[in-house]
């Protein structure tokens, strides 16, 4: 899937392909210009957009792929901001902290039983609770597997409740975590700047940060409460088909800004240079 971007010397639309980093190395190929863009978004909100633009165009199957990577990748994101919020409120240092859960991370990255297992944790810590919401019926775990595994053919239907199921659980978690999602955030600008930091300084820096289903509610929503508070996860509307077909309209038509324009701010080299003589 790619996404339009502008080369900061020409100003020309330059197409590019998502990378799995955020990180994507350019060349113009109207002017020759190097430059690369950081796009401030997380795979969960990445990977559940690019669901809902599948579900739009009426590619189901594909779809629920998307929509559960996008619940796997938030587990992590919620594991990352809890234990950093938590080393953050005792004093430790976010570097180290940061390197320790990056290691920890590879011993279970290929296995998504222990992410779960270490997302629980984490929930346990910071909200003093099981998270009871993690059954295979809450998830949708058999449908998930019978469309990636057994090559399933779903309805549309199905395929929309499974994505109001897991954009339901994730809003409610990203409201839960509130200003915690913030030290998730700064692990992502940190790696940013060291490649940043690399860079020859010929090369354009470009910092985007693109419309989505999610972005716009953790930026112009209710802000979520820290921990220590009420225990409970906030109700969605109605019900969880409500609350992502709510979403959907006000939030699905941005999607479609992401393949015609995008919201911009270059830090580095932001004034297009003289051409030279």
């Amino acid at each position: 899937m790619h996404f339009p971007t502008t080369c900061p010397r020409c100003r020309r639309q330059v197409r590019a392909e998502y990378s799995d980093s955020g990180i994507h190395e350019l060349t113009c190929p109207h002017c020759g210009s190097a430059f690369s863009v950081y796009l401030r978004k997380h795979k969960f909100e990445v990977l559940f957009d690019l669901g809902t633009r599948a579900l739009m165009d009426g590619y189901a199957r594909e779809a629920v792929a998307s929509f559960a990577g996008s619940l796997e990748r938030f587990f992590e994101f919620y594991t990352r901001a809890a234990t950093l919020e938590r080393a953050a409120g005792q004093g430790e240092d976010f570097g180290e902290v940061s390197a320790q859960l990056e290691q920890v991370w590879k011993l279970m990255a290929a296995q998504s039983e222990r992410q779960l297992g270490a997302f629980s944790l984490a929930y346990l810590w910071r909200e003093g609770q099981a998270p009871d919401f993690l059954t295979p019926q809450a998830l949708g775990s058999d449908f998930r597997n019978r469309v990636i595994h057994r090559g399933y053919l779903p309805p549309r239907s199905e395929v929309d409740a499974y994505a109001a199921r897991v954009f339901a659980l994730i809003d409610r978690l990203l409201t839960r975590l509130g200003e915690a999602a913030t030290h998730a955030q700064l692990e992502q600008e940190r790696l940013y700047a060291v490649h940043l930091a690399a860079q020859p300084p010929e090369v354009f820096a470009v910092f985007e940060e693109h419309p989505g289903m999610f972005r716009v509610r953790r930026f112009g929503g209710q802000v979520g409460t820290k921990a220590g508070q009420p225990k409970t996860l906030p109700p969605s509307p109605a019900n969880d088909a409500a609350a992502f077909q709510l979403a959907l309209r006000e939030r699905g038509a941005l999607l479609g800004t992401v393949f015609g324009g995008v919201e911009r701010a270059a830090v580095r080299g932001d004034t297009a240079p003289p051409d030279p003589a």
